[in-house]
């Protein structure tokens, strides 16, 4: 048996509950993993909250998307995406729904080993942001030389997307409450507060243009912005503003394609992660009970970096 979090039905943080369920023996290609820490990400409370529709069949929804922990069984023919799966390796799932639970039975392709240099706590919460930020980047095709705007320079996933286009020889402008610009200096960005006259504060700190844009918060100002400032709408993605992406022709993460070009990426990118070419912040930990707290919070303005729950 396993404690989880669910959410019982559609609607906000109270929603969830903790069950007791059972983890079955590994079957061939997936391993049972021990958990030690477990990612929170705003797609989390999204998927109850009514947001992407509230089907009735799809109750309870599994909670999370990504965690790190320890093998404790194996099935046949484990093959994991850099190798084999052994009883005891230190690993990171992510990309299959259902994290928020004390052990999870998972397909080995989801599964990569964790890097020594990363703790239990970090290791849970970078590859949902490194590879949105990833394939973001790769979406509008920033690239050496590029001057790039991200919208919430200061999020788990706009931290990331300055950090990957700086390394890339990109020029980062980078909008965030002034409390955050120290930091997005340390990622070698330009901060630029949001808010009333945005589109003066980023012309006057990229005189010579914007090539492409990511927005990572949704909000109606930072898509005018952006529109404004671009000559090819092609090179705006957004991973929040979806029904502003269809009405005026940008781009979106997600989808079968997005997925995959994440998995494929996450190796590189825990290498990066390890080698502090990708810093990840863990701002907060709940114990995995306090999950709603936890959403509540993140709904709410808090600390910068990732929430974390503890199992």
């Amino acid at each position: 048996m396993t404690r989880a979090a669910v959410a019982a039905s559609y609607g906000g943080p109270d929603v969830i509950e903790i069950v007791e369920r059972e983890v079955p023996e590994p079957s061939d290609g997936e391993v049972l993993v021990e958990l030690k820490a477990i990612g929170v990400n705003p797609f989390d409370y999204k998927s109850y909250s009514g947001a992407f529709g509230t089907d009735e069949s799809k109750l309870p929804i599994a909670l999370g998307s990504e965690a790190s922990g320890i093998v404790v069984a194996v099935g046949g023919d484990v093959e994991g995406p850099v190798g084999p799966i052994a009883v005891g390796d230190a690993v990171i799932v992510s990309g299959r729904n259902g994290t928020y639970a004390e052990r999870i039975l998972i397909p080995a392709r989801f599964v990569f080993p964790k890097p020594a240099a990363l703790d239990w706590n970090v290791a849970a919460g970078v590859l949902a942001v490194a590879g949105t930020a990833y394939d973001a980047l790769e979406s509008v095709a920033v690239k050496d030389g590029d001057t790039v705007l991200v919208h919430g320079a200061a999020g788990g996933v706009g931290s990331v997307v300055a950090q990957l286009a700086k390394e890339r020889g990109a020029t980062v402008i980078g909008t965030a409450r002034a409390q955050n610009h120290d930091a997005l200096r340390a990622f070698g960005a330009e901060p630029v507060e949001y808010g009333d006259g945005l589109l003066d504060r980023v012309r006057a700190a990229a005189p010579n243009g914007i090539d492409a844009a990511v927005d990572a918060v949704g909000t109606d100002e930072a898509i005018d912005v952006s529109l404004e400032v671009l000559t090819d709408r092609a090179r705006l993605v957004t991973t929040a503003a979806f029904g502003r992406a269809e009405a005026d022709g940008f781009s979106t993460v997600g989808g079968p394609a997005s997925m995959e070009r994440r998995r494929l990426a996450s190796p590189a990118l825990l290498k990066q992660a390890a080698a502090g070419v990708i810093e990840v912040t863990v701002a907060k930990t709940f114990p995995l009970s306090d999950a709603a707290r936890a959403h509540a919070e993140l709904q709410s303005t808090h600390p910068r970096g990732k929430f974390v729950l503890i199992p």
